[in-house]
């Protein structure tokens, strides 16, 4: 694995857990680009999108807009991932005691 597949990675798993954190499971993407920054990932708005289209492509979270904004929403396998339920391919594995 590549360097910036594994930034990629982890920047996924970031995501994830981010949206389980939150009461309704989701964040828009201008906090999650500030959620990245807090862990080192300084990154644009479109690697951002990017990251979210791939975990839409998985099934792990859906994205709506709002205005000009997308809004990411946690969906079951994304949870069942950051819960280490069951695992997505091309996301960091969680450590354990998440």
């Amino acid at each position: 694995m590549s360097y910036a597949d594994h930034a990629a990675s982890d920047c996924r798993l970031i995501i994830l857990k981010a949206l389980a954190q939150e009461t309704d499971h989701r964040l828009n993407e201008t906090l999650i680009q500030k959620i990245l920054e807090s862990f080192g990932h300084t990154k644009s708005r479109d690697y951002v999108r990017t990251q979210l289209n791939k975990l839409t492509e998985l099934g792990a979270v859906r994205v709506s807009a709002a205005g000009s904004v997308q809004v990411a929403e946690l969906l079951g396998p994304g949870l069942d991932h950051v819960e280490r339920r069951a695992l997505l391919d091309g996301v960091l594995k969680p450590s354990p005691g998440v």
